[in-house]
């Protein structure tokens, strides 16, 4: 019995000794990459400045889409709405020094601060993303880069667009939107050891959710299936339940809603009925309460319905998407509608949509002479309908969309700035294409130059080892060795901890047996 016990004692003391010098585990699920100096913009750059139009606002809420794809800079004439964004949410901010007014006010661009136009609307939103597509690629964006989207945060744990001078603290003229502190929180959670700063965002997301379970863009405002889809996101980045973050009367409760039951409300059901438009997610309802397609809302909620994130991973396709409304009624076609469901149904959309041009078209927009602009492509939302197809199973439905970015994007992700080669990364990153040979263009070397130099950048795969199978095929070599990092060092620990085991039998071995020794 006293070398039973005393055995017992050891591998008690090995595992205490294991877990001791583990590393520990990341926020988010992510690990940083150790530390190495690489080439791009130096973190020493003097800041740049950037004139802007006087006229130019903080980001309002609006009842409908228009060319502010989810913070990000459009190039002229895209009009695209990606995450179904209001027309002012966290916009463009296109203008440049050579073009502005005269007499416009200079904006200074923080150094830490990815792309060179004005941040006003944007400057959350493409940071974060920058950060993803970077992560995405495995790049470690540099210090200067993660201390600036975090002094961004007001102490309420929103975080607005952009703040000039984060020394400012936070009153309620600061613009702070659910889209910008939903970015943040994945962004984040990229990072590893993030939780504090994510939490605070989280809590405060809570505080503003409605009470049909969604988020509008502003406090306050009707929940739209853009905001409500990147929070589920960050939710489920943050290793958050969506469907246990529930409002009853903006108090927390069991019987209350959740972000998918305000995500299927907005699913516009299959049928006849619906036209062209069946099984596609509107951004909100019309003032007479009808739903109309939106493409960048569809894009998100097909994510958020099977509660992915921005960046994810290939899944083996499977048969085409269909529509189809399950247990609905002839008043109610949604009634007890899962959110899956309504994610496949808005993939046999997008499907259908990219069948023929291989990509999206931007709404039609009023332009400067009160006409109405001819269409024109949406790369925005066909870079994020090929990652909304890839995940949820249909990828070989996007080959045609992956084909025409590769062909098209090279002059449009010039044109945007970071945030576009992040999306591009994002399309990349989904579908097992290497991002460094993206129809020619080496989206992650332009995407690093666009802010401060990382502190990390992965070696290049070897030519022809990192092509993946295309959509819904393999990942790439990179994509691989990306997402198995966490693996392979709980891998280790798991052999830290089986050889201290044997290590402790051992011991408790040689200690009965001198025991048994010395009585004899």
């Amino acid at each position: 019995m006293t070398t039973v016990r005393r055995c017992t004692a050891a591998l008690a003391a090995s595992a205490v000794l294991c877990v001791a010098f583990a590393p520990p585990a990341a926020a988010g699920g992510d690990r940083s990459p150790a530390p190495e100096p690489t080439a791009g913009r130096s973190p020493a750059t003097a800041p740049s400045t950037m004139r802007t139009d006087p006229s130019s606002a903080p980001a309002q809420d609006s009842s409908g889409t228009g060319s502010a794809a989810s913070g990000t800079e459009s190039a002229a004439g895209t009009g695209s709405t990606v995450s179904g964004t209001d027309s002012a949410a966290a916009g463009t901010g296109s203008a440049s020094a050579a073009g502005a007014a005269p007499g416009a006010a200079t904006i200074v661009i923080p150094p830490g601060l990815y792309g060179d136009k004005d941040p006003t609307r944007d400057g959350v939103w493409r940071q974060s993303l920058s950060m993803l597509g970077q992560a995405a690629a495995q790049v470690r964006p540099g210090d200067q880069a993660v201390i600036w989207l975090k002094s961004q945060q007001c102490a309420s744990g929103a975080f607005p667009a952009f703040r000039a001078d984060p020394s400012v603290p936070c009153d309620e003229k600061t613009a702070v939107d659910t889209r910008s502190t939903a970015a943040a929180i994945q962004a984040l959670s990229s990072l590893g050891e993030q939780q504090l700063p994510m939490d605070h965002a989280i809590s405060w997301l809570r505080s503003v959710q409605n009470a049909d379970g969604g988020w509008g863009q502003r406090p306050g405002t009707a929940s739209d299936a853009g905001s409500t889809s990147l929070v589920i996101g960050a939710l489920t980045a943050a290793g958050v339940r969506p469907s246990s973050v529930r409002t009853r009367n903006n108090a927390p409760s069991p019987e209350g809603k959740h972000a998918f039951d305000a995500l299927v409300r907005l699913s516009i059901p299959c049928g006849a009925a619906s036209g062209a438009d069946a099984g596609a997610f509107a951004h909100r309802p019309d003032a007479s309460g009808r739903l109309t397609a939106d493409d960048g809302a569809t894009a998100a909620a097909v994510l958020a319905g099977v509660g992915k994130r921005m960046v994810t991973s290939p899944v083996a396709p499977g048969a085409a998407p269909t529509c189809a409304n399950m247990k609905g009624t002839e008043t109610d076609p949604n009634a007890d509608l899962p959110p899956e469901r309504a994610s496949r149904n808005g993939a046999s959309y997008l499907a259908a949509a990219l069948a023929t041009t291989g990509h999206l078209e931007a709404r039609p927009t009023a332009g400067a002479d009160d006409g109405i602009r001819a269409p024109s492509p949406d790369f925005e939302n066909t870079a994020a309908a090929v990652v909304a197809l890839t995940t949820t199973g249909y990828g070989d439905r996007a080959n045609i969309a992956l084909e025409w970015l590769k062909q098209n994007c090279g002059a449009w992700a010039q044109a945007s700035g970071p945030a576009a080669y992040a999306q591009l990364i994002f399309a990349a990153h989904a579908t097992g294409t290497d991002p460094r040979n993206f129809g020619g263009i080496d989206l992650v070397q332009r995407l690093n130059e666009t802010g401060p130099a990382p502190k990390y950048i992965a070696p290049a795969p070897a030519p022809g080892a990192a092509t993946g199978t295309g959509p819904g095929g393999a990942a790439t070599t990179a994509t691989t060795a990306a997402e198995s990092a966490l693996g392979a060092d709980e891998r280790g620990v798991l052999w830290l901890v089986g050889i201290a085991l044997v290590g402790g039998v051992g011991i408790g071995y040689l200690l009965g047996n001198r025991r048994r020794t010395g009585r004899a």
